[in-house]
């Protein structure tokens, strides 16, 4: 019995360790399933967002493809349209001197069938001096009722250079906005070398026009904006991005007028960087989100013909440009009168013809030819000097009486002309009213005493205090007294204020002097040549 009850307690014993055996064998089964799931639906999502990630950075693509596509193609729009309108208008043209012909010929003209058949006629605001307005300041003057919108300009005169331009007046300013083909927010993408991200800026408008429109304007600008995250300008000394002028050269400036070729950037300028130790926030290697924002203003430079980019490798990197349009304000207006055609042409003149200029002393005659441009030879031909005073100078005097001292400006007593009263009688001095070339005579009568030896008297003319010329009469062994003319001649240049007299001297010891009576033996006359113009005026 003890050995039947010993079996059966072993039996359950057994029992009972495979019970709790099988039990950890399932529990350990199952774990085992559970991380096999896990690690695969883990991998399923990595997989699945891996996807979504890829097909966000091809929406991203092509939605900057197609923002770059509607830049182009909207500035396509308008270069079509002015072609359009260009065609339409030399269609015009072509009609009215078919119908000359016809009407000359006595040959029958329909109005129903044209030899080019238009659907409405070409209307270009016209200044009413010169067709096509220059400016869309000048547009509005034309025409203060037009609105704000596209307009037709000519910057560099109807009729000769580049074809009119299609531009966005401002009416309420009269500013003139060129549009150009990357206005919208571009990417710069991921690229290591200096500049590697390069885009040219297409205008809608030729350099030429847009350098004759920056000269008619007070001042032009054109703002420029990059977001930028560990994609700086310059770092370590390279320079890794810059932008183009309009001849092609390098600037470094991201504001203002700065073309000395330092580099800078607003915050550089206002001395309110991220990181005081650089000129731009973009050149702070920080990883933030950073903002440098600018107004360039040369217009010596302007417009921006392509931006560069680089430095964008890293994943982590990202550069986005902003280029706004191209704003020209004001007019220019000469300080003084036009020195040149290009100064004429400047202020609205057109037509071909003579022009008198101020040169850099006197006033010049030109020819223009407004049918080329400055640059071109014969727009200005010189034709000579211009006889042009600001005032008439001229002054004759006279003496009724002798004149004994010496080394004294001579004062004379009668005037017969004094035209400016630049000549003061009671002085004798002459003053001169305005610079330029003078003319001067003097003439009178010596009277030489009697002497066994030389006697003689001379005449001297002094300008400000210093001798300029003398003439001089001498008898010698003069039994009785003797008469002779005595004339001193000058041509001098003065200026303002310059002061001109004549004085006499003889020997000691004699009793010679400067003979004079009812009969005005002692004249002294002079008048202004020519003005130096250009400084009266």
């Amino acid at each position: 019995m003890a050995r039947l009850t010993a079996v059966f307690f072993c039996l359950m014993l057994i029992l009972s360790c495979g019970t709790i055996f099988s039990s950890a064998l399932t529990t350990f089964s199952l774990e085992d399933k559970l991380h096999e799931l896990e690690v695969r639906l883990e991998a399923k999502i990595e997989a699945k967002n891996a996807q979504l990630e890829e097909k966000v950075a091809q929406l991203e693509a092509q939605l900057e493809l197609n923002n770059e596509l509607r830049q182009e193609l909207a500035l396509k729009v308008i270069q079509l349209e002015a072609k359009n309108v260009q065609l339409e208008v030399k269609i015009q043209d072509q009609e009215r001197i078919l119908t000359s012909l016809l009407e000359a010929a006595e040959l029958p003209v329909s109005t129903d069938s044209k030899l080019f058949p238009v659907k409405k006629e070409i209307s270009i605001r016209s200044t009413g001096k010169s067709g096509i307005p220059r400016t869309c300041r000048e547009l509005r003057a034309a025409d203060p009722s037009l609105s704000s919108g596209m307009h037709w300009i000519d910057p560099d005169g109807q009729g000769v250079g580049d074809n009119p331009i299609y531009v966005y007046c401002d009416m309420t300013s009269g500013s003139t906005s060129l549009l150009h083909d990357s206005e919208s927010s571009l990417n710069v993408g991921h690229c290591a070398e200096a500049g590697c991200y390069s885009r040219p800026i297409n205008y809608n408008s030729s350099i030429g026009q847009i350098k004759a429109l920056m000269e008619l304007s007070t001042e032009c600008h054109q703002s420029i904006k990059y977001d930028c995250n560990f994609s700086p300008f310059k770092l370590n000394g390279v320079a890794y991005s810059w932008w183009n002028d309009r001849e092609g050269n390098a600037q470094h400036f991201w504001s203002g007028s700065n073309t000395d070729g330092v580099h800078t950037c607003q915050c550089g300028i206002d001395g309110n960087c991220v990181d005081s130790a650089v000129k731009c926030n973009c050149d702070t290697i920080s990883p933030i989100q950073l903002v440098d924002d600018g107004v360039i203003t040369d217009k010596n430079v302007l417009p921006v013909t392509r931006l560069n980019f680089g430095r964008t490798q890293l994943e982590t990197s990202s550069g986005v440009h902003t280029l706004g349009r191209l704003v020209c304000t004001g007019s220019v207006t000469l300080t003084g009168l036009p020195s040149s055609c290009a100064d004429l042409q400047m202020i609205g003149h057109t037509l071909n013809g003579f022009y008198s200029v101020v040169g850099s002393a006197k006033m010049e005659s030109v020819y223009c030819d407004f049918t080329k441009l400055p640059d071109d030879a014969g727009f200005q031909k010189w034709i000579g000097y211009a006889d042009v005073k600001s005032a008439p100078v001229h002054f004759y005097v006279q003496r009724n009486s002798s004149f004994y001292p010496q080394n004294t400006p001579i004062p004379f007593e009668l005037v017969v002309m004094n035209e400016g009263n630049a000549m003061n009688l009671t002085s004798g001095k002459f003053t001169a009213p305005r610079p330029g070339t003078y003319y001067f005579s003097f003439a009178g009568v010596a009277r030489l005493s009697s002497s066994s030896s030389s006697v003689s008297l001379s005449s001297y003319l002094y300008l400000n205090g210093k001798l300029i010329g003398s003439s001089n009469v001498d008898e010698t062994n003069t039994p009785v007294v003797q008469y002779s003319v005595l004339t001193l001649q000058s041509t001098l240049n003065l200026k303002k204020d310059d002061q001109v007299w004549v004085t006499i001297s003889y020997p000691s010891g004699t009793s010679s002097f400067l003979s004079d009576s009812i009969y005005h033996y002692t004249h002294f006359t002079g008048f202004m040549l020519e003005e130096e113009i250009g400084a009266s005026l």
